[in-house]
C-alpha cells in the first residue's frame, strides 16, 4: 500500500516559477502533516494522444523533469504512461486511482489546471470530490510577472523566438538542455578550439533559434564550464543536419558516454559558411571573447 502522500499532477512542463509555487505548498503541507510529497506527471504529453496536431514542443524532456522535481526536493516523481485508456478516464476516475496507487490524503491543484476527460476535473468539481472521497484539496494562483500570468505556453513562445531573457525570468533559472556527449568528426581539436558534440537532440525538445551561443555547461554532475555552442548545420563543411557542438572554456579532457547539462545564455550571431580554414578561425576566436564577456558580466 502506497505511503499516504500530498500528491500534485499535471504536465509542469518547463517546471517554471508557477509550477515551483505549487511544489512549495505540497512540500508545505507534507511536512505539516507528515506525509510524502508526491508529483505525478505524464510522457507523452496528453495532447500528443488526445490532439496530436497541437501538441507543443517541450521545454522539458521527461528525464530533465525528474532531475528539477528532485532538486526542488520532492519525494517522489511518478511518470504516467499517457495512454488512450488514461485520456479516457473521467476524472471522479481519476481521483480513485490517484487516491488508491498513490496513497493521496492531499490534492495541491494549481489556479487553472483541469483534468480527466474533456478536462472536466477543475477546481469546482475536484473540491466535491474530496468532500465525497474524504482527501483535503488547496489550489495555488498563479504567479505572475507584470499582472501576466507565468505559463508554459509563453515560455515555449520566448524560446522559439529567441528572448532567453524573458524565458529565464520566467523559469527562475536559463533554460537548458540534457544531453550525452558522442564522438564528432574531431576537426575542432585540428584547429585548436576542442569541442564536446551532444547526441541529436530528442525532435519533441524545443529549441532557441540556431545559431551561435554563449553556453555554461554543468558536466560530472557539478563542475560548471563556459563556453560557446554552434547549434544547427556545419555549412563551411557541408553539413546540413543540426548539431550542438561546445567548446568549453578552460577544459580539455574526455568526456564521452557523460552526461552535460547545457544552459542557452545568449546568442551571438547566426550560423555562416566561411571560405576558408582560416576565417572560420578567426571568427571563433571573436566567438570566444564575445562568449566570455558574456559570461563574465
Amino acid at each position: 500500500m502506497a505511503q499516504p502522500a500530498v500528491v500534485t499532477m499535471g504536465t509542469f512542463d518547463g517546471l517554471h516559477r508557477g509550477h515551483q509555487a505549487v511544489l512549495a505548498e505540497v512540500k508545505r503541507r507534507a511536512r505539516a502533516a507528515k506525509l510524502a510529497s508526491v508529483l505525478v506527471t505524464f510522457d507523452p504529453h496528453p495532447l500528443a494522444v488526445v490532439n496530436p496536431a497541437a501538441a507543443p514542443k517541450l521545454l522539458t524532456l521527461p528525464a530533465e523533469k525528474e532531475a528539477l522535481v528532485q532538486a526542488e526536493g520532492i519525494d517522489r516523481f511518478v511518470l504516467m504512461p499517457f495512454t488512450p485508456a488514461v485520456a479516457q478516464l473521467d476524472a471522479e476516475a481519476f481521483v480513485r486511482r490517484l487516491c488508491d496507487e498513490y496513497g493521496m490524503r492531499e490534492l495541491v491543484m494549481g489556479y487553472d489546471h483541469g483534468f480527466g476527460r474533456g478536462r472536466a476535473g477543475d477546481v469546482e468539481l475536484v473540491e466535491r470530490l474530496a468532500r465525497e472521497q474524504g482527501f483535503r484539496m488547496a489550489v495555488v494562483d498563479a504567479v505572475r510577472d507584470n499582472g501576466q500570468p507565468i505559463s508554459s505556453t509563453l515560455i515555449r513562445t520566448a524560446v522559439a523566438h529567441g528572448d532567453l531573457e524573458s524565458a529565464t525570468r520566467w523559469l527562475g533559472r536559463r533554460y537548458g538542455i540534457r544531453g550525452t556527449v558522442v564522438r564528432g568528426a574531431g576537426r575542432g581539436r585540428t584547429i585548436g578550439i576542442p569541442t564536446i558534440n551532444l547526441e541529436s537532440p530528442d525532435p519533441r525538445k524545443l529549441l532557441p533559434p540556431d545559431g551561435v551561443y554563449a553556453v555554461r555547461v554543468r558536466i560530472l554532475g557539478s563542475k560548471i564550464f563556459g563556453g560557446m555552442m554552434n547549434q544547427g548545420p556545419r555549412p563551411t563543411f557541408g553539413e546540413q543536419a543540426r548539431a550542438l557542438e561546445v567548446h568549453l572554456f578552460d577544459f580539455d579532457g574526455e568526456l564521452y558516454g557523460e552526461t552535460v547539462d547545457v544552459e542557452w545564455v545568449r546568442r551571438l550571431r547566426d550560423v555562416q559558411a566561411f571560405p576558408s580554414r582560416e576565417a572560420l578561425v578567426a571568427q571563433l576566436e571573436r566567438d570566444r571573447q564575445a562568449a566570455q564577456a558574456t559570461l563574465n558580466r
